[in-house]
């Protein structure tokens, strides 16, 4: 499968069937335990990053791209605090839920600013990019053009989150337990974060901080990365 494909499965998945499954994962209404566990661990990757940003004491300085934004988890809180936030995605219907959250959340209609963007098409400069929960839904080669991508985009900053990719993952990954039954998503690609921290430094970046987020059906590895 070629990197087009991807992005079309990617795509098409979060306008249809994904919207529906993943606006309530990331929602707080009732759904099933396996669904449960991946919101809890999402949001401790968000929560994650808000800690750290927020540990800087200058979010209201600071100019942020959320690409792969989905419904605004990140993008929202961030504009909250006080951020100028660009938040993008691919999926049309995602972004709309996103306007639509924020709109129940910000009297400021301004920002975040949302928008229907590929990863690939993302332009201009800021502080700081963030890219949570995307590398997941491309295999590595991909993962590393979009990476440097993000990276010609930011002035200061770089905040990534992927699957990592370990022996125990692998396995479960085979044995169809990563996404288990109802709560699968697309293709669920692991990336080694030897891999990860290389392309960075390609780039120009130094590794800073990182996490680890890991529950019963989540598990996602958190770098911070700043322009040398």
């Amino acid at each position: 499968m070629n990197a087009a494909d991807d992005k079309t499965i990617v795509r098409e998945y979060f306008n249809s069937t994904g919207f529906d499954r993943w606006k309530r994962i990331y929602g707080d209404g009732e759904v099933n335990k396996v669904q449960l566990d991946i919101r809890n661990g999402h949001q401790q990757t968000v929560d994650t990053v808000l800690g750290w940003l927020k540990a800087d004491n200058n979010l209201p300085e600071l100019s942020i791209c959320d690409a792969g934004c989905g419904v605004g988890s990140l993008s929202i809180p961030l504009a909250v605090d006080g951020a100028k936030v660009y938040a993008a995605d691919i999926s049309e219907k995602m972004v709309e839920e996103g306007k639509d959250r924020a709109k129940q959340t910000l009297e400021n209609a301004e920002n975040p600013t949302f928008a229907v963007q590929d990863l690939e098409s993302l332009s201009g400069s800021y502080h700081t990019v963030i890219c949570l929960d995307v590398l997941i839904h491309y295999p590595q080669e991909k993962a590393d053009e979009m990476i440097s991508h993000l990276c010609s985009l930011a002035q200061s900053r770089i905040i990534l989150s992927f699957a990592p990719k370990t022996c125990a993952l692998s396995i479960l990954k085979k044995i169809g337990s990563f996404f288990p039954g109802p709560s699968k998503a697309t293709r669920a690609y692991l990336h080694r974060e030897a891999d990860v921290v290389k392309i960075l430094e390609s780039n120009g970046f130094s590794l800073q901080r990182k996490a680890m987020t890991k529950t019963r059906f989540y598990f996602s590895r958190l770098l911070e990365a700043t322009r040398n």
